[in-house]
């Protein structure tokens, strides 16, 4: 798999399964980063889709009771709150994007890619071991 018959001696298999193993700390370490996020993002998801919806069960409501109202102080302190809940609805939206389902989505497929490159570094490592031992110690 790996064109190891290049190397010739156990000092150049030494720097290549230094720098494996680096390659291969640098990997966990981003993967542990990812599995926080995607635990972090998996359980916020759900909270943002509840208060979502409850901001736009409430938006509803005061979009049909202001239909209702005469012109005057009550009316306009409806339109007052359709606009804060309208602005607090973008804001979820705008989370659950950065910070919901779908951003979690985005973290399951950095970690599937993580896994697969650990499992080649691994791997690698191996090869390389393998031919350090047919080598003749100097």
């Amino acid at each position: 798999m790996y064109t190891l018959n290049k190397i010739t001696t156990v000092a150049d298999c030494n720097v290549l399964l230094t720098w494996a193993e680096k390659e291969k700390a640098d990997l966990q370490h981003k993967q542990y980063t990812i599995e926080r996020l995607a635990q972090t993002f998996g359980s916020s998801s759900g909270e943002i889709e509840a208060i979502l919806q409850g901001v736009t069960i409430e938006l509803s409501a005061y979009q049909s009771v202001f239909a209702t109202l005469e012109p005057g102080i009550y009316k306009e302190d409806t339109a007052k709150k359709i606009k804060r809940l309208d602005y607090k609805k973008f804001l979820l939206e705008t989370r659950k994007e950065t910070y919901g389902s779908i951003a979690y989505l985005q973290k399951e497929l950095d970690l599937e890619r993580i896994n697969k490159e650990l499992t080649e570094v691994d791997v690698y490592i191996a090869a390389v071991n393998a031919h350090k031992a047919t080598l003749p110690v100097v």
